[in-house]
């Protein structure tokens, strides 16, 4: 077996590098260290490890030795060139000779099987660890392709999932949130259009999951949309959230203060700036001021501080 070289951060991590490549555990294995890092100024390591490894080669056969024709003595003699195997005559007539010779072979025969048999045995032990490692990769191949192909399959179920079981996510989400705060009520999933759906919570003492002004709602709706958007995340529907109908009714109090300074606007001729709203109090006052003639609406300024302006026509 060649020699093989290999670098690394350490002896140690070469090392393994060449028992990976070699295939073999590090007892099977002959490694020689050519080169140790260095540890420079402030104690920094320069260069690499080097180290020469190759599968540690099976010991040479032992050598068998050949007895002679007087029983096997060491100063039998023989011409020359003279070969191992007996005359046929001696083989017919059955004599030492036969018995000697056919010993010998048999021994022969047996260093032979158990040379070969060790070196089954190897052969059997390495297919053995290559075949783990074979099916070590194969498993760990098919671990990357599930996990790169998770995210796929999520996405396209998230892109088949309709406007309904978007909003039996949040309301699941809701009812924990509700309960988490210790209160009760019920939360009602209501399809507005094919791109919004309203999720309704109604119950008593439910004043703390509005706030001031709905400031509490806006921030219970956007944690509301991350958690149905974390589930489908190709889907941009709207998410809207309502607790004990204070958008309803805020709605309608809006539309009904909006229809009032246009009024005011088309009767002086004048246009108004509105309080600072949220985008989804804005959106009340453009579609009131939409069905009312003479007026138009446009939106100045910059979050939390942006508001409406309605001017004449």
């Amino acid at each position: 077996m060649e020699w093989v070289e290999i670098t690394g951060k350490t002896v140690e991590d070469a090392t393994r590098r060449a028992l990976d490549q070699l295939g073999v555990v590090e007892s099977d294995a002959e490694i020689v260290v050519v080169e140790e890092p260095k540890t420079g100024l402030f104690g920094r390591v320069r260069g690499e490890a080097r180290v020469r490894a190759r599968i540690r080669p099976s010991g040479p056969r032992p050598k068998r030795t050949r007895r002679g024709r007087t029983g096997g003595r060491s100063g039998s003699s023989r011409p020359e060139g003279a070969s191992d195997r007996p005359p046929r005559e001696e083989v017919a007539a059955g004599g030492n000779v036969e018995g000697t010779s056919a010993n010998g072979s048999q021994r022969s025969r047996q260093g032979q099987g158990q040379g070969q048999g060790q070196q089954r045995s190897r052969s059997r032990s390495r297919g053995r660890r290559g075949g783990q490692r074979s099916r070590e990769g194969a498993a760990s191949d098919a671990a990357v392709k599930e996990a790169t192909a998770s995210p796929e399959r999520e996405a396209a179920m998230a892109e088949g999932m309709t406007l309904e079981e978007q909003g039996e996510i949040g309301k699941a989400f809701l009812e924990g949130l509700v309960g988490s705060f210790g209160l009760e009520a019920t939360v009602e999933v209501r399809i507005l259009d094919a791109e919004t759906v309203e999720l309704a919570v109604d119950g008593d003492d439910l004043g703390i999951l509005v706030g001031p002004r709905g400031s509490t709602l806006a921030a219970v709706q956007e944690v509301t949309r991350t958690a149905v958007q974390a589930k489908c995340p190709s889907r941009s529907d709207r998410v809207l959230v309502d607790v004990a109908r204070y958008r309803e009714r805020r709605a309608k109090a809006l539309t009904e203060f909006t229809a009032k300074v246009a009024a005011e606007v088309t009767e002086t001729g004048e246009e108004r700036q509105l309080e600072p709203m949220s985008a989804a109090d804005r959106k009340v006052v453009h579609d009131a001021a939409t069905e009312i003639e003479g007026v138009a609406t446009r939106s100045e300024g910059e979050d939390p501080e942006r508001f409406v302006v309605i001017s004449p026509a």
